[in-house]
Parts: C-alpha cells; sequence; structure tokens
C-alpha cells in the first residue's frame, strides 16, 4: 500500500491534475521575437502538454526540435519553434494560454497540435474535451492563416505502456482509444492533417529506451519514430 501511495502522489505531480499546484510545472512558453526573415524561412508554432515540451528529456530530443531538424535535412528552411505547452495542462489549460501568450492575431506557416492526455488523466468530460478541442483547433487553424493543410494534429499516445502506469494499461488504453476518437472526428471534419502516433507509442511496452528517465513521459528515441510519421506529410505540404 504504502507503494501504491507514492506512486499516485508521483503521477500526480508528473501530469499536474492539481492545477492550482504548479510547482513542477516546466513552462515552456517561448516569447515570439522578432527575427530577420527571408522569403523561405519557415515559422511554427506548437501546441500542447508534456509531449510538445519533452519533459525529463533534453530540449533537443523534444519532438519539434526534431521537427525542424528533420525538416532543415529536407531542404527547408524552418525558425526555431514557438512552443505553447506545459506539463499537466489540460485542454482548457492550453485555451487560456494561448488567450495571454501576446500571439493572438500573429500568422505561421505550420502549426501542430497535441492535447488531451491531462483531460483523459484528470477524468474530465469527453464531452468537455470535444468541446475545448474544437476551440482549440479552430484556434491553430487560424494562426496557420486559414489554411487546414497546414495544420497537424497528433494523436494521444498511450502513457499506459510506462512503469508508472503500474500495469493499468488494459484501463488507461481503451480512455485514450475514446479521447483520439473525438480529435480524430474533429480532426477530419475541420479538414486538417492528422497524425496518429498511438500504435507507435506502444512499442515502448517493455523498452526502456523508449522511456524518459522519469519512467512517465517518452524518450526522444520514441519522438524519433514519431517524427518518421510528421516530417514527411508536413514536408509535402510546405512544398506545395
Amino acid at each position: 500500500m504504502r507503494s501504491l501511495h507514492i506512486l499516485l502522489i508521483t503521477l500526480t505531480a508528473l501530469f499536474g491534475c492539481n492545477k492550482k499546484s504548479e510547482t513542477i510545472t516546466k513552462n515552456v512558453t517561448d516569447t515570439i521575437k522578432t527575427k530577420p526573415m527571408t522569403n523561405d524561412s519557415l515559422t511554427y508554432l506548437a501546441l500542447g502538454d508534456s509531449y510538445t515540451v519533452g519533459e525529463a528529456e533534453p530540449q533537443a530530443q523534444s519532438y519539434p526540435y526534431q521537427l525542424i531538424d528533420s525538416l532543415n535535412n529536407k531542404g527547408l528552411k524552418v525558425l526555431r519553434p514557438n512552443v505553447i505547452a506545459t506539463t499537466g495542462w489540460t485542454t482548457q489549460d492550453l485555451i487560456n494560454a494561448i488567450a495571454t501568450s501576446g500571439i493572438t492575431g500573429k500568422k505561421f506557416d505550420f502549426v501542430t497540435l497535441l492535447i488531451g492526455v491531462n483531460d483523459q488523466y484528470q477524468h474530465l468530460s469527453i464531452d468537455v474535451y470535444k468541446q475545448n478541442f474544437t476551440q482549440v483547433l479552430n484556434e491553430a487553424i487560424q494562426f496557420a492563416g486559414g489554411d487546414t493543410s497546414k495544420v497537424f494534429v497528433i494523436s494521444i499516445p498511450d502513457w499506459g505502456v510506462t512503469p508508472f502506469a503500474n500495469g493499468q494499461d488494459s484501463v488507461i488504453y481503451p480512455q485514450i482509444i475514446n479521447f483520439n476518437a473525438v480529435n480524430l472526428s474533429i480532426s477530419k471534419a475541420a479538414g486538417v492533417n492528422y497524425i496518429d502516433v498511438m500504435p507507435v507509442s506502444r512499442t515502448a511496452l517493455g523498452d526502456e529506451t523508449m522511456i524518459a528517465p522519469d519512467g512517465l513521459h517518452f524518450s526522444g528515441k520514441m519522438y524519433a519514430e514519431w517524427i518518421k510519421l510528421l516530417a514527411p506529410v508536413i514536408a509535402s505540404s510546405l512544398k506545395k
């Protein structure tokens, strides 16, 4: 019982399920700075939570930074990503952060969106998630100048395969499936791109190299697998 109590405390801290306690959350909202622009320099906005932060891994190993490296290697010139993400954020938290971020009205060449794991973890209503995800996706489309081909939604990965899930994958997996069914349906209706990383996230089961040092989030190696799915789709869209 003592081990279970410690596990629950740790999970609560890592996922930030108590919104009033933010002592360990890592806010990586990047300040929008004026940079010298060329006609072929592309701007990138990454919206999300701990998976966008790359919690417990070096920033360079997070998927937004691995993504720009991959795109640059494909001959595109992508500037440092503007990241609005914090460990523990729900979809509502992301909406609130966007409203106070100072980027309202700005346009980006492409936008990625991955949000919802904390809605699932906190047992928030699917109906509430549907409403909030619709709102934040509409905002992402606005940031892409209304061009839905430049918006890329990423499915929620399965943290049930991690050591910190304590063998509860059979409970966590179907819940995340339900949340992903919502964001997939909304994404299809909006006409944006959808990249499903759920299957590859499950390959971390029994493979510690795919897990970050905290035992809960994913490693840079896992994010590199995501990039194999993301980069070709994004590169194709940006080159049109």
